[in-house]
């Protein structure tokens, strides 16, 4: 039997308000918290708590034949819990049905995968611990940010121990083939690939209520013989689409929500089609052939490039400009700041900047808040230029580095103001107490305990009786959820760890 996979992203950007050049220096507040509120409300109210009980019921009718995935941003989960709690408990409700997978990406929502690997990998870490703590479950699918997608992406996402990711599927990449298999990541094959078919896909995303479209109106019979007409051989089609879809882009009148509501039903009386999730797929299918995206790619616009983000001068100058800053927000501990730089990685922001106004223009005028992409422009730079300026302020009262001389009594250590030291792992035994405790303290433990895997006893416990309580709890629990892992995370986690240690 073939697979259906519906896939939903769901994503609000903490919009920044109207931000002058005399403001800079003065105002470190950079959000327009009463159009975030407005927004969030009004979405919850048209997609997000009809959708959810249009899915719940259908899962509650058909039980495990009718599932569903989501990718949920930390941005909108965030703005959730901040004004709409009631939306968190509608997809608590969804995770409790056992029907529904949630995957993982970066918490803002960023295009850190194209410009930092250990931004990207804290974020990726951080999304995935938010979605632990809120429904419970732990991701294993991946989905980047906009789908997108390169063979290094791919490889990099692999190493964090993903076995499956989501991407576009694009016609330069594919060619003569079809999106309607399980692929490969073209340098790690370990990583499966489940590519969007955009032609249905965007059929009800959308062209549903464009009535100069051939096919309209689009109905569940429509639509169910077109999946008849997909060849035997095929094995899965992915429907990959904005949740906003239902309700806000697509609104109630034009149907959607009713066509929704019948299409469970018709597929599985009138198709050999079911309903899997992601990771189902992944496990059921083999990989026909790798794919090769040397260059990548995204779901956006008839390119499916990154210009609806990245490509003209703004663009690329305000990117650029903000990753500069990576080092030395690193070195801050101020916990309002570095907040803020990760909600300036989101990348609507930098989608306000497009310059497009051809074959795409009217979508990113819809989706613009700003009369012109300049009037973005400057906004964001705006808002930059007070951040620098903090960044710069909270990197002068970073202590010195000092390098620290191992001695018999471990607790009160000889310490000189030198260059830093190139510490081993082992080194952790030779750390004073409340130096190791501040560094682990900001610590993943999941991180941790991958590092400490191969470690031996002694170089545990001096680790253990320095976490702070609740990284403890939190480690102990990801102690009996992971059992094995292989030798390439293991590498990573002493890596990062090495990382940090170099840094005090």
């Amino acid at each position: 039997m073939k697979s259906i996979c519906f896939y939903f992203q769901v994503h609000q950007p903490y919009r920044l308000k109207p931000y002058r050049f005399f403001d800079i220096g003065k105002d470190h507040h950079y959000y327009d918290d009463y159009q975030n509120e407005f927004i969030a409300r009004r979405v919850a109210d048209k997609c997000y708590l009809p959708m959810n009980q249009l899915l719940l019921e259908a899962i509650q009718e058909f039980g495990s034949m009718f599932k569903v995935s989501f990718s949920i941003s930390g941005t909108a989960l965030d703005q959730f819990e901040q004004y709409t709690p009631e939306v968190i408990d509608s997809f608590r409700r969804l995770a409790e049905s056992g029907s529904v997978e949630f995957l993982s990406e970066t918490y803002t929502h960023s295009l850190s995968a194209l410009k930092s690997k250990d931004e990207f990998t804290k974020q990726v870490y951080k999304h995935q611990k938010k979605i632990m703590d809120l429904f419970g479950v732990k991701p294993t699918t991946f989905r980047n940010t906009e789908l997108i997608y390169s063979d290094e992406i791919g490889a990099m996402v692999a190493d964090m121990g993903f076995n499956t990711m989501l991407t576009e599927g694009a016609k330069h990449i594919l060619g003569w083939k079809s999106p309607n298999y399980a692929y490969t990541n073209a340098i790690n094959p370990k990583l499966k690939l489940l590519l969007k078919n955009f032609q249905l896909s965007d059929d009800i995303a959308f062209r549903f209520s464009q009535q100069s479209w051939e096919s309209w109106p689009l109905t569940t019979e429509k639509f169910v013989g077109w999946l008849n007409e997909i060849d035997d051989k095929e094995e899965v089609v992915n429907l990959f689409m904005d949740y906003e879809t239902f309700g806000e882009h697509q609104w109630p009148e034009t149907g959607i929500f009713e066509f929704m509501r019948a299409l469970p039903e018709r597929v599985m009386s009138n198709t050999n089609f079911s309903f899997n999730t992601p990771s189902e797929v992944s496990n059921h299918l083999q990989p026909v052939a790798p794919i090769h995206v040397p260059n990548p790619i995204s779901w956006a616009d008839e390119e499916r490039d990154l210009t609806a983000w990245l490509g003209n001068e703004l663009q690329d100058e305000a990117f650029d400009k903000l990753y500069e800053l990576e080092p030395k927000v690193k070195k801050c501990e101020d916990k309002q700041l570095i907040k803020d730089w990760e909600y300036l990685q989101t990348s609507d922001h930098f989608y306000y900047m497009c310059t497009k106004w051809f074959s795409d223009g009217d979508v990113h005028k819809y989706f613009n808040p700003y009369g012109t992409p300049y009037d973005a422009f400057i906004n964001y730079m705006n808002v930059l230029s007070d951040f620098i300026i903090r960044v710069e302020e909270c990197s002068k009262y970073q202590p010195k580095p000092k390098e620290v001389i191992a001695s018999d009594d471990t607790s009160t250590p000889n310490v000189k103001e030198k260059t830093k030291t190139n510490y081993r792992f082992n080194d952790l035994t030779k750390i004073p107490k409340q130096k190791l405790k501040t560094l682990l303290s900001g610590f993943d433990a999941d991180v941790l305990l991958l590092a400490l895997q191969n470690a031996d006893n002694n170089l545990k416990d001096r680790v253990l009786s320095n976490i702070p309580h609740k990284v403890l709890v939190e480690f102990e629990q990801l102690t009996e959820e992971i059992k094995s892992f292989d030798d390439n995370k293991i590498k990573n986690a002493k890596r990062r760890l090495l990382n940090k240690l170099k840094k005090i």
